[in-house]
């Protein structure tokens, strides 16, 4: 059988069958994605996997992006599954270089499901959007069996138009270039494991689901020519985004340790848990490889901007260790960080 040019040969793809795993971002996501649905549906447009599609449409470079929502529970500290699957799309776009322009939204609902949390999530989705800078065009409702849906579920598309000025992508990352991260890390997940009432922890902690745009506009305004690669590390945390990265670029990058922005709320979860925070889920933070003559500014550029004010140099890019992500300790020491392994906090997003 041939399938827009590929057969079914070209399939690695060997497990038995789907497990939680297989959604959390990390090491089992991935042998899913480029084990079974790319070379099944391969493509131009394939070929860079990343948060969005980047297409020519009459001269112009489009982004496209999709994504679904699957959190439990609806709402929790911060935040809900109406802000979240506005904020997630419009982060993609934006990471990608994209001023987004317009969403589409999909839901799936369970027959039960009150009317009035219906509402809120559409009334919380409409806020987003607005925060945002972007309109919701259209979408689709269906409806399934009680016990099916945890309530909603809701996926989206979204468009934008690439800024001229930039040029993004692993490929254009040089040993020297400089790593940005815009704020504390792991916030998403643990509050939302703290929503669940799974873990016996008194925190004062919130998601930190918002949009990105204003921080890559300022960004971008002041260090376009110097503006290699940006991903949000969303599902698989820090470590699962820049594992993805050293693999297409075939450099290494090294952290800082004692520099990594972490909550004491969220790195007590992580110690009780036996979690690393740079594993943990992120729905308002993003990273951004930067040239060096340009990374003072852009990191002053971002601090400029309100809610950036924790933003830091995390660490830089080197031509060794290829391929492999290095955690330096204040105290001289050093380790290998992976990539996420398993579905240590499942429905998070």
């Amino acid at each position: 059988m041939e399938l827009l040019g590929r057969s079914d040969t070209a399939v690695r793809f060997r497990d038995p069958q789907i497990e939680m795993a297989h959604g959390a971002g990390g090491k089992v996501s991935r042998r899913l994605i480029e084990g079974l649905i790319v070379p099944l549906l391969q493509n131009p447009a394939l070929e860079r996997l990343s948060d969005a599609a980047l297409l020519d449409v009459n001269g112009s470079c489009v982004a496209t992006t999709a994504d679904a929502y699957v959190v439990k529970p609806l709402r929790f500290s911060g935040g809900s599954i109406g802000e979240l699957s506005i904020n997630g799309t419009v982060n993609d776009l934006a990471v990608s270089g994209a001023r987004p322009l317009a969403l589409m939204a999909a839901f799936i609902l369970e027959a039960g499901l009150p009317g009035d949390d219906l509402r809120r999530e559409v009334e919380a989705m409409a806020h987003a959007a607005r925060r945002a800078g972007v309109v919701v065009v259209g979408g689709d409702t269906k409806v399934v069996e009680h016990g099916f849906a945890d309530g909603m579920y809701v996926t989206t598309f979204g468009i934008g138009l690439v800024d001229p000025r930039v040029s993004l992508g692993a490929d254009k990352v040089r040993a020297g270039d400089k790593l940005i991260l815009s704020g504390p890390i792991g916030d998403h997940g643990i509050t939302i494991l703290l929503a669940r009432g799974e873990l016996d922890l008194e925190a004062d902690l919130s998601s930190d689901t918002r949009p990105l745009t204003p921080f890559i506009d300022a960004l971008i305004a002041t260090a376009a020519p110097g503006l290699r690669w940006m991903r949000d590390p969303t599902r698989g945390g820090v470590a699962t985004a820049l594992n993805e990265l050293v693999r297409e670029c075939k450099l290494g990058v090294v952290l800082h340790e004692d520099a990594i922005p972490v909550r004491d709320e969220v790195r007590g979860a992580c110690e009780i848990l036996g979690l690393d925070p740079l594993h943990i889920a992120n729905e308002g933070q993003f990273l951004a490889v930067v040239a060096p003559e340009y990374a003072d500014a852009a990191l002053a550029a971002i601090r400029r901007t309100p809610g950036g004010e924790r933003s830091c140099f995390l660490g830089e890019i080197r031509s060794e260790p290829a391929r492999t992500v290095v955690a330096l300790t204040a105290y001289g020491g050093s380790r290998v960080v992976d990539m996420l392994v398993g579905d240590p906090l499942p429905r998070i997003c």
